[in-house]
């Protein structure tokens, strides 16, 4: 893709307030804008509906009444069959695996700015615009486009984006990084956007209402037995509903009376146990990940001081972190850390920049 004149930018409009202003955000800057929805589910793959979700029929005709109002053309490109098989598919096998899947880091690296910019490159697109709250900049001294935190940060999204590569950086624009929400809002309402005050969208777009074990029953068509409880000396005490319907770290809804709060600390899901014990057992020291994607660096050859995060909205904590063999990193943090989980994104920053990240394999003390 080469730079024009009048630069021409596909925006990904998800039908929410963030992605419609961002639109209209690179239309005042003069860029030739083409809005975008992805139709990635329909309603009998999620086997319900009423719920509020990223992309729905509502979403579509909510971004296409935007695209009107900015006088842009507007398309619906239907990835479902993708989304199933990247997205659905993993985020199943990694729960019934015992990991945590992060199935919006995945949507960002295989839907939008794979899939999007290629379709903005075979049609003469230079660039993939989206509301995310993060900013990608190009480092001066040594060329490397550089992907830093959104400046509000209670809306900073750059965990979710730490996968994307330096040839999509390269031609993708986050015009939303520098503003704070209430700017977005405001601006909306300001040219009486049909989404002005439309609620955020939740992360898990396929599981509306939250419950992926009743979402996983209707998908696959299995039923997920109950099982034994174990405490961490191996005793039986009591039964749960399905290792699947667990998390690391969960405390709620465990249905145990034992005369002291216990967590989920251990599942082994080939003979569906899983175990409970104090708190103190979740704290884990080191992180192992694999398919590391580096940004600010191009390669990881030496230790380096780091801050981290294995949790979307989780606080930064300091660490250090070891190359260990091609593709993958050990994490030491300073503290134990409550309930790291494979399957989990481990981002790493210095600063406001994003140093990279990969997906948990392990974790240890």
């Amino acid at each position: 893709m080469t730079e024009t004149q009048n630069p021409k930018a596909l925006i990904a409009m998800s039908g929410g307030v963030d992605s419609s202003v961002a639109a209209w955000l690179m239309q005042d800057a003069g860029y030739d804008c083409t809005g975008i929805t992805m139709r990635l589910t329909r309603n009998e793959t999620l086997g319900q509906s009423g719920f509020h979700t990223c992309c729905s029929e509502s979403d579509i005709e909510d971004a296409a009444e935007v695209a009107f109002a900015l006088d842009i053309p507007y398309e619906v490109l239907d990835f479902t069959v993708d989304f199933r098989e990247k997205i659905i598919d993993k985020f199943v096998r990694v729960y019934e695996m015992g990991g945590t899947p992060n199935p919006c880091t995945d949507c960002n690296k295989y839907m939008k700015f794979d899939h999007l910019l290629s379709w903005a490159e075979a049609h003469g697109m230079e660039y993939v615009v989206t509301g995310h709250y993060a900013r990608v900049e190009q480092d001066a001294a040594t060329g490397r486009w550089l992907l830093k935190k959104g400046l509000d940060e209670g809306k900073d999204q750059s965990y979710v984006l730490y996968n994307l590569t330096q040839e999509q950086l390269a031609h993708v624009r986050l015009p939303l990084g520098a503003l704070h929400k209430t700017e977005v809002r405001a601006i909306a309402e300001q040219h009486r956007f049909v989404n002005a005050r439309k609620h955020d969208s939740q992360d898990i777009c396929f599981v509306p209402d939250g419950d992926y074990a009743r979402f996983m029953e209707g998908y696959t068509g299995k039923h997920y037995p109950e099982g034994d409880f174990l405490d961490e000396n191996g005793k039986k005490v009591g039964r749960h509903h399905g290792a699947v319907r667990y998390t690391i770290g969960q405390r709620k809804g465990l249905g145990l009376a034992m005369g002291a709060p216990v967590y989920v600390c251990a599942k082994d899901m080939q003979a569906n146990i899983v175990t409970v014990g104090p708190e103190e057992l979740l704290f884990d020291r080191v992180v192992y990940a694999e398919e590391a994607n580096w940004i600010a660096i191009p390669e990881l050859t030496e230790p380096l001081r780091v801050t981290a995060r294995t949790r979307y909205h989780q606080v930064e904590q300091e660490a250090t972190v070891y190359p260990a063999g091609e593709g993958c990193f050990r994490l030491e943090f300073d503290q134990p850390q409550r309930a790291p989980t494979p399957g989990q994104a481990v981002v790493l920053y210095q600063g406001d920049v994003v140093l990279g990240g990969g997906t948990i394999v392990s974790v240890t003390r």
